[in-house]
């Protein structure tokens, strides 16, 4: 018989299961609508759908190239160009990743070694953390606060020393669906130039912000693109987040040193769908009506609950809205979005695991990327809690 270590060390010892995948499940469990996990209850387009089952019908189902196919990021490179008026080089400046989740692993893989700091403001989506410390490295924590969640960046410049190695931003962010300001993204450029510092800008959400605002990319500013992993998701675009889709713009020093990573985390990602999202990025209508798309559904969502007890947070951008529930219960966040999934079958999730010290500021993250029956049955539950 084979013989195992009686005891494995374990490298992320105080990680379980996601609370995504435990309010899912619950949901499940009790046949609630699932609000709490981000992915859309409606289908994709039937246009790009079409475009991946031609691919795989002529043949296109082997390795795709390391860094993605050609044509595909040639169309990237005109998509960032046409919104920010920044060239990236598809040669060397654009890999193709399989997700947002992948290329922020990757990105701090290539340049994260034992010891060095990582600059997270929490709440914080959940991958962050995890990456460093598999890397070795040790995060500092910058906690937000409610309802603003504004950065301060005098505290920032305060916790930078000779360990920073890297500072992650997320804008539109998850949970909070805050945006960074031109004069937030002014003030880490200031901070980060004339350092070794390294950008991660986690932009996975670029083409859903509302109310006529303008998405900052990293990209847009010099001094912070000259030091910046980029992540976009095709998955969070297009409504199929089970595609895994997406990409890393760096330019070329840094994307030497995440294709080194890349080609070994990875290598490569899904042939035929690569080959569609090359056509379907050719209709630029296909990610600039996005924004219009979500913001009538988050409009309709927060009418439709405007007489409930819930107060609503603004939401900027993503398909995230937050609601605190100060007005109905003194209970545990965690407490009461599992007893609001048991009881009233509606699930959401919690915003204290976003944080690394579980701060409970009475609020949960709603997804609004339903169909409208979805969010009227949604609001029928919320307006009757009290």
């Amino acid at each position: 018989m084979r013989a195992y270590p009686s005891v494995i060390k374990s490298k992320l010892p105080q990680v379980g299961t996601t609370i995504f995948t435990v309010m899912s499940q619950l949901a499940n469990e009790h046949q609630a609508i699932n609000l709490s996990q981000g992915f859309p209850d409606f289908k994709s387009d039937e246009e790009l759908i079409k475009m991946v089952s031609e691919a795989m019908q002529k043949g296109f189902n082997q390795y795709a190239p390391m860094p993605g196919l050609m044509a595909l990021r040639e169309e990237i490179a005109k998509k960032v160009a046409l919104l920010y008026s920044v060239d990236y080089d598809p040669e060397t400046e654009i890999t193709v990743t399989a997700g947002g989740t992948q290329a922020i692993y990757t990105a701090i893989a290539a340049t994260i070694s034992e010891g060095d700091e990582v600059i997270i403001f929490t709440p914080a989506y959940d991958c962050y953390e995890p990456a460093v410390e598999l890397n070795g490295g040790k995060v500092v924590f910058i906690q937000l606060l409610a309802p603003d969640y504004s950065v301060d960046w005098n505290l920032v410049k305060k916790l930078i020393n000779q360990r920073t190695k890297m500072i992650i931003i997320n804008t539109p962010h998850n949970p909070t669906g805050k945006i960074l300001s031109k004069n937030d993204m002014l003030s880490l450029e200031k901070i980060v130039s004339n350092t070794d510092i390294v950008v991660l800008s986690d932009e996975v959400y670029e083409h859903i912000i509302f109310d006529k605002q303008k998405h900052q990319s990293a990209c847009k500013f010099p001094h912070l693109a000259e030091r910046s992993f980029i992540v976009a998701s095709f998955g969070k675009t297009f409504h199929n987040t089970g595609w895994k889709m997406g990409y890393c713009l760096a330019p070329k020093n840094l994307m030497k040193e995440f294709r080194k990573a890349h080609q070994f985390i990875v290598f490569s990602v899904n042939t035929p769908i690569q080959y569609a999202l090359t056509e379907y990025l050719k209709n630029e209508n296909n990610y600039l009506s996005l924004s219009a798309f979500y913001q009538e559904k988050r409009d309709f969502f927060v009418n439709s609950i405007k007489n409930s007890k819930f107060q609503v947070l603004p939401s900027q951008g993503t398909y995230f809205q937050l609601l605190s529930y100060a007005n109905i219960s003194d209970e545990k966040d965690t407490d009461f979005a599992i007893r609001l999934t048991k009881e009233f079958k509606i699930a959401s999730i919690p915003v204290s695991v976003f944080y690394h010290k579980n701060v409970d500021e009475k609020i949960l993250r709603f997804c609004f990327a339903k169909k409208q029956e979805t969010l009227e049955q949604a609001a029928e539950i919320l307006n009757r809690i009290s």
